[in-house]
């Protein structure tokens, strides 16, 4: 079992923000968090370097009774990416897939009208999208993110404190470059590698995206 690397999600942001200090194209940057535990980690990057933050809602798809491992996922705009391997395993039927896919749809917009409050999307064509989440193990919520913005964005880099080895490794030939702060071994879950891995509420989340417009409206034009 792994030890733990962070305090907590916006400690973990710290850290990530630091790494993407690297990136030489931040100027036109964007950062979407996945939500909800994405939103802490996104909130800091886009904190230390003056970028705009936003949601990227992409659901998981559990497999149920075991709902931590991904048979896939879905993303607002019916983009669906789906682990064959785990469907053979499971034997998971289309109906039950549907069925599934339909749920998360539905929480993508019930966080969708909760999180922006009324605020409409953040605009990223021609600009570099910063894809960002609490951590990475199969990738399958990661892969739907990339997939919904890469034929708008002019660059797609996604950001992560942890990963597994292998998840970086297949995603790097998908994006522009990924960040992946630490790749521990042995990986099980993400959770593993924070001493506070709290679910990030409606609530926190809610108020860090309105913190962030603040933050930036604060700033002396340049």
């Amino acid at each position: 079992m792994g030890e733990p690397i962070f305090q907590d999600r916006r400690d973990a942001g710290q850290v990530l923000a630091r790494a993407v200090a690297a990136i030489p194209y931040l100027k036109d940057a964007v950062v979407l968090a996945l939500p909800r535990g994405g939103v802490p980690v996104g909130f800091e990057i886009a904190r230390v370097h003056a970028l705009p933050l936003d949601i990227l809602a992409v659901r998981k798809l559990g497999v149920p009774g075991q709902e931590e491992l991904a048979m896939g996922a879905v993303a607002g705009d019916g983009t669906l990416v789906l682990n064959s391997d785990v469907i053979q395993a499971f034997r998971i039927s289309d109906d039950l897939l549907r069925t599934v896919s339909v749920r998360e749809q539905m929480e993508i917009e019930r966080e969708e009208r909760a999180y922006r409050a009324g605020q409409p999307p953040l605009e990223i064509a021609d600009r570099t999208v910063i894809l960002v989440d609490d951590g990475l193990a199969t990738g399958a919520t990661m892969r739907a993110a990339v997939r919904v913005v890469q034929q708008r964005a002019k660059r797609v880099i996604i950001a992560v404190p942890v990963a597994a080895v292998s998840t970086c490794r297949e995603l790097r030939s998908e994006v522009d470059r990924i960040i992946c702060a630490y790749t521990p071994e042995p990986f099980e879950a993400v959770g593993q590698f924070y001493r506070d891995f709290t679910p990030t509420s409606d609530d926190e989340a809610r108020a860090l995206l309105i913190q962030a417009r603040k933050n930036l409206e604060a700033r002396p034009a340049a």
